[in-house]
């Protein structure tokens, strides 16, 4: 019995022996190895170079036997690995890393536990999907936290024997606000009222004001509009005109309206694809139709068109997930585990989009501005209810109005096409570059083609044109040789084409043979006695139909489809699917050259970040994976960037890499906390998340800095202090707007082109066109964007270029931008309309003037050294211009105050958001 009840213990103790027995901590792969191996090993061993067959990137590829036919990792035994040997070895030959400094014994002995261990990997952290009950850190009593962000900063200070700074005072947060979130400086009278509200909600009331301004829309836009890339040309050599104003539009009133960050995401890559898409909708898919597009003749469509839908992979990866998957198109990606085969897989969803680098930029969607849409329904209205029953629209509706007119058109037989409208063209076929609305035939030989053309009952084609030397045209069907139904020679119509504009056009109509059905169209251009570049310019097409309805009805009706004709819609290009008979297959391109295609492929994702649950996925399916909960990334990369917005920096301070080669987060729980917050309680909303963020203590904080904050967290990045940061180009622009009195507040519209240097030219000579009026000072996020030539003010106060995607701007500080603020003749305007007004209100006191003008940029009032600094420029400038300076302005009054505001427009607090 004792003997039995002795076997029944011993189990017992041999377990609480192995559990009391001292073993060593676990090696984490994320925190002890991963570090070492992207400093020291990945660049020889990684998706780039494989040197002995052995890479680090992927767990299955660590543990397959290398090119010497055995692992270099055994998990379990690192005494029998050959990465051990090989850190360890004594012949510098042998010994890895090849010819640089040996790891450390403290690293080495980190690797051998490791391998013994087991190996075990871990996937990086932005892979990982946060935890839903992220719990809040302690805060020290002696602290008040606003709101659960407090929580995470003040710990964090706390572990770094630090404190946070008191609150700023009022003036200095409502300045903060007001910049931070519409990006238009406090009046006077609300500095006055703001300080005036002691209730406790008074904060929170001016923060819910600012996010419901019409402003808010306009300061967000344009941190999206780096990411989208957008310009108001096409980029490359000739960077010609293009009309994508309304996206821009768009964009302003998703973030007006809070438009959910899921559904913001999903309009902007597949809106096209939602069932029963709207206007607006389609418009949303601009986003991807801002990359480049080459207008050079003799350049190859399909090339530039695949480098297009490339482009566009690498974005949608760095804008949502932040992840760098544009070097992926060559080679698999040097440090992250993504192969190059994912590339290609990530590629397939915008494979098949319509876009084919052709300069009439189809697919697009044609939209009316309010005063044009009003006329338009009223004419199509009238003309559409003098009509026989059986022709009429069933109703004339506010969507989609365009597309109404061009059905109802058809049916009555007035079948107009301008001829910029090709869907394919030979490679010296240009469209004419001052306004790209005729096409220029560059070379004999050239032909363009309209795809699926219903001739049944077409007898004739017409053809408007001008031309310096005559030609011909042939029109064939099907292909540039196929079947001539019909040709005819151009007349001569001008001796030459002043700025390059045909001054007159002559119209050319040519009989065709009998076709049934829908054919493919080609107009084959030659040459007629005289051999030139330039034949023919080709403005549009009409068909003529034997018996078209329009003939049975009265003139009075067919004037007013001339003039309802005569409406230009705005027309915008937007992403579009090709049909099911004309997909693309995608293929891998070897070294990423479009020419060299190697296996195909099917649409999906890398396979460290999941994978998407539908069989065959669209570019829908896709969108809507982006923000499932199944993606982690898209909602860290969002509250970064929102973050980066709000503090100057970002969590992750690398806005475009959470990949193993990116910075760190400084909070990481409170980066997963704030995503799953942005995710789940405020359902996707951007307003609630800045609000939250703007409310928080850790928000609100002085940005004065002590001895210990500077030398402890140098850089801020702790968030020990309010941040302090120069002012983005646009906010330094609108502001001096705004204070002068000069800013235009309207919303919405075309782009415009305030003053700029005269000898600013691009490929076509001038194309700046200054704009007069209000327009020259409407705010900066509606100004001219042209790639080649940006506006040069903004330039120097870092605006990119926006040739490609930019996550974060790189602050620069340069004589060049205080050069700007005292010279550039938008600041001098600026300064001399807000001298008149201070002059104007205290032309007894300037002083007072000078005094409550100032603290239109200090925010509080300024001290009284600055004050009296400034009064003394105006006293020693005003008696120049009374005596030796009299000839240089008539009124020296008002240059010497022009000095003392365009000095104040050059102050650091002017340029710098505290």
């Amino acid at each position: 019995m004792k003997s039995r009840n002795r076997l029944l213990v011993l189990p017992f103790l041999a377990l609480a022996i192995y559990w009391a027995w001292p073993k060593e901590d676990p090696i984490s792969y994320n925190r002890d190895i991963r570090p070492i191996i992207n400093q020291k090993c990945i660049s020889c061993h990684g998706g780039v170079k494989q040197s002995g067959g052995f890479s680090l990137l992927f767990e299955s590829d660590a543990k397959m036997p290398t090119e010497s036919g055995k692992p270099a990792i055994i998990p379990g035994d690192a005494d029998a690995s050959e990465m051990l040997t090989r850190l360890q070895h004594p012949d510098p030959e042998m010994r890895m890393p090849l010819g640089k400094n040996p790891l450390s014994e403290t690293e080495i002995e980190l690797i051998k536990k490791w391998i013994d261990q087991g190996a075990n990997w871990e996937k990086h952290w932005a892979y990982i999907t946060p935890e839903t009950d992220i719990p809040l850190p302690s805060v020290p009593g002696e602290l008040e936290a606003k709101n659960e962000i407090d929580h995470f900063v003040f710990s964090k200070l706390s572990e770094m024997d630090l404190i946070p700074n008191p609150p700023a005072p009022k003036e200095i947060l409502l300045r903060r606000l007001a910049l931070d979130i519409t990006g238009i400086p406090p009046t006077l009278k609300e500095y006055e009222a703001f300080l005036k509200d002691t209730s406790p909600e008074a904060y929170e009331k001016t923060v819910d004001r600012l996010l419901d301004s019409p402003h808010f829309g306009e300061k967000w836009a344009s941190f999206w509009l780096d990411l989208a890339r957008y310009a108001d040309s096409k980029g490359y050599e000739k960077d010609l005109h293009r009309e994508i104003w309304k996206y821009r539009d768009w964009l302003i009133e998703a973030f007006n309206q809070d438009m959910p960050f899921d559904e913001f995401t999903v309009k902007q890559l597949a809106g096209d694809l939602l069932p029963a898409p709207t206007e607006n909708d389609l418009l949303a898919t601009a986003f991807h139709r801002n990359t480049m597009a080459n207008d050079e003749g003799g350049t190859n469509d399909e090339e530039f068109r695949v480098a297009a839908v490339m482009e566009r992979v690498g974005t949608t990866f760095e804008v949502w997930q932040g992840t760098t998957m544009a070097c992926v198109q060559c080679h698999s990606h040097p440090y992250d585990p993504i192969r190059h085969e994912d590339f290609y897989k990530s590629m397939a969803f915008f494979n098949n989009t319509r876009d084919k680098d052709l300069y009439n930029e189809q697919p697009k969607v044609y939209t009316y501005e309010p005063t044009e849409k009003a006329k338009v329904r009223q004419l199509l209205t009238w003309i559409n209810e003098q009509l026989d029953p059986e022709d009429q629209l069933p109703e004339v509706s506010e969507a989609f109005l365009h597309r109404q007119k061009e059905n109802l058109f058809y049916h009555l037989g007035h079948r107009r096409v301008e001829a910029e409208e090709f869907q394919d063209k030979s490679r010296f076929i240009e469209l004419v570059g001052h306004d790209q609305a005729s096409i220029w035939q560059v070379q004999d030989s050239s032909w363009v083609m309209y795809e699926q053309v219903d001739l049944t009952e077409v007898e004739a084609i017409s053809l408007g044109y001008a031309s310096l030397t005559g030609a011909k045209v042939e029109i064939r069907l099907d292909s540039m040789l196929g079947t001539k139904i019909g040709e005819g020679t151009f007349g001569v119509t001008a001796n030459g084409f002043p700025g390059n504009r045909p001054q007159q056009w002559q119209t050319l109509t040519i009989p065709i043979q009998p076709t049934e059905g829908k054919r493919d169209v080609y107009y084959y251009f030659k040459k007629d006695r005289i051999f030139a570049q330039d034949l023919v310019r080709v403005d549009w097409l009409h068909y003529h139909e034997k018996s078209p309805e329009i003939a049975s009805y009265t003139a009075e009706i067919r004037t007013k489809i001339d003039s309802l004709q005569k409406i230009k819609p705005v027309q915008t290009p937007i992403l579009g699917e090709l049909p099911e008979g004309q997909k693309r297959t995608t293929r891998v391109f070897e070294r990423g050259d479009w020419r060299s295609r190697g296996k195909e492929v099917q649409a999906g994702i890398p396979e460290i970040m999941g994978t998407i649950g539908e069989t065959n996925p669209n570019r829908l399916d896709f969108a809507q994976w982006l923000v499932s909960e199944e993606n982690p990334l898209t909602a860290r990369v969002m509250v970064n960037r929102i973050w980066e917005q709000l503090f100057g920096f970002g969590l992750v301070e690398s806005m475009e890499d959470f990949g193993s080669q990116g910075i760190p987060p400084t909070h990481p729980e409170l980066l997963d906390w704030m995503a799953v917050t942005f995710r789940e309680d405020l359902n996707w909303s951007v307003k609630s998340l800045i609000k939250k963020i703007v409310l928080s203590s850790t928000y609100r904080q002085h940005s004065s800095v002590s001895e210990e904050k500077q030398h402890k967290d140098p850089y801020n990045k702790y968030l020990s202090r309010g941040s302090r940061t120069r002012l983005p180009a646009e906010t330094i622009r609108d502001q001096a707007l705004a204070i002068s009195g000069l800013l235009n507040p309207e919303t919405h519209g075309p782009s415009v082109m305030p003053y700029q240097p005269e000898h600013i030219i691009s490929f076509g000579g001038k194309f700046w066109n200054e704009s007069e009026g209000k327009d020259a000072y409407r705010r900066a996020v509606y100004t001219y964007w042209k790639r080649t030539h940006p506006y040069p003010s903004m330039v120097t106060f870092d605006n990119p270029s926006r040739e490609v995607c930019t996550s974060r701007r790189i602050r620069t500080n340069t004589p060049l931008q205080s050069l700007v603020l005292l010279n550039d003749p938008v600041y001098l305007e600026a300064a001399t309309a807000w001298a008149k007004k201070i002059l104007d209100e205290h032309k007894r006191d300037i002083k007072t003037g000078i005094e409550k003008n100032l603290q239109l940029i200090t925010a509080k009032a300024p001290e009284e050294e600055k004050v009296m600094v400034l009064h003394q420029l105006y006293q020693e400038s005003l008696a120049y211009y009374q005596q030796e300076g009299a000839d240089l302005d008539e009124d020296p009054e008002l240059a010497a105050m022009r000095l003392v505001s365009n000095a104040m427009l050059n102050l650091d607090e002017f340029v710098t958001r505290r």
